[in-house]
C-alpha cells in the first residue's frame, strides 16, 4: 500500500477522484432533497433527476471507449473535468431564474460529458500500476467510496440547509475544478496514455469509430470469463437503481416521514461505514479466497440480508441491516475492480470498461424508470424490495455457476499452453 502512494501519478488521481466524487455527491444530494421539498407530491422528479445522470450512457457508451483508446487517455480526464465545470455555472444560472426543464437537460449534458472520464481513468490506472497493485487500489477506492457514503448524504442535506441548492451547486463545480487541475499535473507516458499511437479528431471517421467498437465487443465475446464479468453489471446496474430513490422514499413515505431528511441522511452513514468495513475485510480475504468465490458468496450473503428489509418497520432496524449488507458488498467490488484488470489488455482497457457503465446503466435506467412509472400508484415498497432481492440472488446463482467453470476451464488452457510451449 505503502509503494501506492509513493506514486506521484496515483497520488494526483486519487485526489482527483476525491474531489469530483465529494462535489457530485453534495451537489446530486443536494438537489434531490431540492426536488423533495419543493415537489413533495410529485416524488417522480427525483427519480427522473436519477436518470438524467444515467440516460446519457446509454447514448455515448459506443464512443467513450473509443476515444480513450484513441486519443490521449490522461486530456480525455481532464477536458471532461473543465468541460462540466462550464455546465455546472450554466445549472446555477437555470436554477437562478427557476428553469427547471433547463435544469435536467443540463444535468443529462454534464452527465453524459461525465461517461469518458472513468474508461480514460480506469486505463491510466492499468498503465501506472504494478498488477498486484489493482487489488490493492480497488479496495482503496472502495473505501473511498464508504467514506463519502458515511459523509456524503450529511454533507448534501447539511449544504442544502445551510448555503442552499446554489451553493451545494456551486461546491460541486469546485470538486470538478480542482479534480481537472490534478489530472493536469499527472506525467504519464506516451505509451500509457495513447497505446494504440498517435491520433487527432479530424483523422477519426465514424466507420473506424464503429469498428473500434466492434473489435471491443469480439475481444469481449473472445474471453468468456471477462464476457461472464461484465455481463453482470446488468444486473448491478438493476439494483442501483433501485437503491438511488428506495432509501429517500421508505423514510418519507413509511418509516420516518417528519424525519426523512434526518433517517436519509443515515442510510448513507450506515451503510458507508459497512463498506468501509467490508473493505477492510476485503483486502484480507482477496489474498485468501479466489474472487469468483468472493463475488459470488458476497451477493448471497447480501441477498438474503435484503430479504429483511421487507418485513422492517423500525428505521434503527432498517439502517442495522443495510449496515450489513454494505459489509457483504465491499468485498465483491474489490474482487471485480481487482480482477478485470488483470484479464484485458493495456490497448483494449477502454472499449472494455466503456461496456461497463452502459450495463449498470441500462439496468439502472430501467429499474429508475420502471419506479417513477409505477410507484406509487400500481405498486408499493415491499414489491420493489422484493424484485431487489430477487435480483440479488439471480446474481449468486449467475456467478457461482459461470464463473466457477469458467475459471476452471481457464486454468486448463492456460495448463495446457504452458505443456505444448
Amino acid at each position: 500500500m505503502k509503494e501506492l502512494f509513493k506514486n506521484r501519478n496515483f497520488m494526483n488521481m486519487f485526489l482527483a477522484t476525491i474531489a469530483s466524487q465529494f462535489g457530485t455527491i453534495v451537489g446530486n444530494m443536494a438537489f434531490a432533497f431540492y426536488l423533495l421539498d419543493r415537489f413533495a407530491s410529485q416524488p417522480g422528479y427525483a427519480s427522473l433527476a436519477e436518470l438524467m445522470y444515467s440516460l446519457p450512457t446509454l447514448l455515448v457508451f459506443w464512443l467513450v471507449g473509443v476515444a480513450a483508446d484513441r486519443f490521449d487517455r490522461r486530456k480525455i480526464a481532464e477536458h471532461s473535468g473543465w468541460i462540466r465545470v462550464g455546465i455546472t455555472a450554466l445549472l446555477i444560472a437555470a436554477l437562478y431564474v427557476d428553469l427547471l426543464p433547463l435544469a435536467f437537460i443540463l444535468l443529462f449534458l454534464r452527465s453524459a460529458v461525465s461517461k469518458f472520464y472513468a474508461p480514460a481513468e480506469a486505463a491510466l490506472l492499468q498503465g501506472i500500476l504494478k498488477p498486484e497493485q489493482y487489488e490493492q487500489a480497488s479496495g482503496l477506492n472502495q473505501m473511498l467510496m464508504g467514506v463519502f457514503m458515511l459523509f456524503g448524504v450529511g454533507l448534501g442535506a447539511t449544504a442544502y440547509h445551510t448555503i442552499g441548492i446554489m451553493g451545494a451547486v456551486l461546491m460541486d463545480g469546485i470538486g470538478l475544478s480542482l479534480s481537472a487541475m490534478l489530472i493536469r499535473r499527472c506525467r504519464i507516458s506516451k505509451d500509457v496514455t495513447q497505446p494504440n499511437g498517435p491520433a487527432t479528431l479530424k483523422s477519426l471517421r465514424f466507420s473506424e469509430i464503429k469498428s473500434d467498437f466492434t473489435e471491443g465487443l469480439r475481444y469481449i465475446r473472445s474471453k468468456p470469463l471477462l464476457l461472464a464479468l461484465v455481463s453482470g453489471f446488468l444486473l448491478f446496474g438493476l439494483l442501483n437503481g433501485g437503491f438511488a430513490v428506495l432509501p429517500l422514499y421508505t423514510m418519507k413515505y413509511k418509516l420516518a416521514p417528519d424525519h426523512y431528511t434526518f433517517y436519509s441522511s443515515l442510510f448513507a452513514v450506515f451503510f458507508g461505514i459497512g463498506v468501509l468495513i467490508g473493505s477492510v475485510l476485503g483486502t484480507t480475504i482477496v489474498k485468501k479466497v479466489k474472487p469468483h468465490a468472493m463475488i459470488a458468496y458476497g451477493l448471497l450473503v447480501s441477498g438474503l440480508l435484503a430479504f429483511g428489509l421487507l418485513w422492517v418497520d423500525n428505521p434503527w432496524i432498517y439502517l442495522s441491516l443495510v449496515l450489513l449488507i454494505g459489509i457483504a458488498m465491499a468485498p465483491v467490488n474489490i474482487a471485480i475492480g481487482g480482477w478485470l484488470p488483470s484479464l484485458v489488455e493495456p490497448r483494449q482497457m477502454g472499449r472494455v470498461s466503456a461496456w461497463n457503465d452502459p450495463l449498470l446503466m441500462l439496468g439502472q435506467s430501467t429499474a429508475l424508470g420502471l419506479i417513477a412509472w409505477l410507484y406509487p400508484r400500481t405498486i408499493g415498497l415491499n414489491f420493489i424490495y422484493g424484485s431487489l432481492c430477487v435480483i440479488l440472488i439471480l446474481a449468486f446463482a449467475f456467478y457461482a455457476i459461470s464463473l466457477s467453470r469458467l475459471v476452471r476451464k481457464d486454468n486448463l488452457s492456460g495448463t495446457s499452453s504452458a505443456v505444448q510451449s
